[in-house]
């Protein structure tokens, strides 16, 4: 059994900046044997963000703030707000646009090893 608190990630190396100013607070890694990994992800109000996952499939569950995604492929929009979740299916190209501070809860697979950060072309190296 692990147990992990928030507070106790903070100023790790499971406390990871990225895009500036935001944060991937990493509760679950590769290497916790999970098959996932597990995110507290902070956005501050700005973007749009690109982001495009071409090894990782991810879900974000919103439960603070308001965005908008944006598929770069179809070109639709969705408003992202708490209570909302986005599911990257399909390696999803997209931008995310933090209209407020949003905090979103994201899972990946295959799960992240440490300290990944996006790439120029949006994705995290596998």
């Amino acid at each position: 059994m692990i147990i992990r608190n928030i507070k106790e990630l903070e100023g790790t190396d499971r406390d990871v900046p990225f895009d500036d100013h935001n944060r991937s607070l990493r509760l679950i890694l590769s290497k916790d044997g999970m098959g996932f990994s597990f995110h507290k992800t902070l956005i501050k109000k700005g973007g749009p963000y690109h982001w495009h996952y071409k090894h990782h499939l991810e879900t974000c569950f919103c439960t603070e703030g308001h965005g908008i995604i944006r598929d770069l492929e179809s070109g639709e929009s969705h408003v992202i707000k708490p209570d909302t979740i986005y599911i990257l299916d399909h390696y999803d190209n997209h931008t995310f646009e933090a209209l407020k501070d949003t905090i979103l809860i994201s899972v990946f697979n295959p799960p992240v090893k440490g300290r990944e950060v996006h790439q120029k072309d949006g994705s995290y190296a596998i």
